[in-house]
């Protein structure tokens, strides 16, 4: 099945990178590289990730490659990627909406 970062998730992947390389970029990179990665799984798989708790929608799932959160949508033909956050963040409203 098709994957589809959206707008906000590749937001995110910049935000993560930015904010770990200024440490390291090296570090940034590679954190990107596992989050992406990740996407192969759900393409295979797009059940695998548990139902997001702050929904329990089927369609809308998270796989965890810690320590963040990768929120996805399940959609005939095609999964959304909604937001990457931080593992300990909840959902926010604008993050919900989508």
């Amino acid at each position: 099945m098709r994957v589809h970062w959206t707008e906000n998730a590749i937001g995110h992947l910049v935000n993560i990178y930015e904010y770990i390389a200024i440490n390291s970029p090296t570090y940034g990179k590679r954190m990107v590289d596992k989050i992406t990665r990740r996407s192969r799984q759900i393409a295979i798989h797009p059940l695998s990730g548990r139902k997001v708790p702050e929904y329990e929608a089927e369609d809308i799932r998270e796989l965890i490659e810690m320590p963040y959160r990768i929120i996805y949508r399940i959609k005939p033909g095609q999964i959304d990627v909604l937001a990457v956050i931080h593992g300990v963040r909840l959902l926010t409203d604008e993050i919900q909406k989508r």
